[in-house]
């Protein structure tokens, strides 16, 4: 007798993650649409200039210190924009940020949730669930006072894009998926640490942006997509 799946919850999120894949692959073959519907050519680049200053996370320090008794900054809340690589740059400083001193750990998981899009088929939620720490560790952290703040570098459509979505420039008119890969630090510090430590951080995430509405987060690829 064949077996059957005892946990339907699992298989639908399986269903979900080879879904977002798909669209995921589909906005590799689509990019050259967008390319090409803003008068670029694959070789222009699209991210801002590098003499731009870098976007930081929400009321984060303009110098990037981090500061233990700084007021608490507020929980992260998605941009008006309709540019996938500037949604992109926000989101990612977004997910390297966190301040246990100022909401719980399920507060920012809804804080998060809300930069998704409302179109269930394409939000993947999980892969945003993982980038939060777990309760365990966020009780652990919330005695240690810790926080981090993020400075992103630098954003961009993954080399991918340029070379696959010349093949079939109609396809992101179907989801309007575009992958945007991110570059930058995260800091972090805690009671007792000021200075804190940092380290390099990069994501793809998929970015969706309707002609009709502000762009949301569709999820955050499993690998990154230089």
């Amino acid at each position: 007798m064949p077996s059957h799946s005892s946990n339907p919850g699992g298989a639908s999120r399986v269903r979900r993650r080879a879904l977002l894949g798909t669209v995921v692959l589909a906005v590799l073959v689509a990019l050259a649409a967008y390319l090409t519907r803003e008068g670029r050519s694959p070789s222009e680049p699209t991210a801002p200039p590098a003499s731009s200053p870098a976007v930081s996370a929400p009321t984060a320090p303009p110098s990037g210190t981090l500061v233990p008794h700084a007021r608490p900054r507020a929980l992260p809340v998605p941009p008006k924009t309709r540019d996938p690589i500037a949604f992109g740059r926000a989101a990612a400083a977004a997910l390297w940020s966190y301040d246990t001193r100022a909401y719980t750990q399920p507060e920012l998981r809804k804080a998060l949730r809300g930069w998704l899009t409302t179109e269930a088929k394409y939000a993947d939620a999980a892969s945003v669930d993982k980038t939060v720490p777990s309760a365990v560790l966020w009780k652990e952290m919330v005695a240690n006072g810790q926080f981090a703040t993020a400075k992103v570098h630098e954003g961009h459509f993954p080399n991918a894009f340029t070379r696959a979505l010349q093949e079939d420039p109609g396809a992101i008119t179907q989801a309007y998926v575009y992958a945007v890969t991110v570059s930058g630090k995260q800091k972090v510090a805690w009671k007792g640490s000021p200075a804190g430590g940092a380290e390099s951080r990069s994501t793809t995430l998929a970015v969706q942006c309707r002609p009709d509405r502000p762009c949301a987060l569709a999820g955050v690829m499993p690998a990154v997509s230089p």
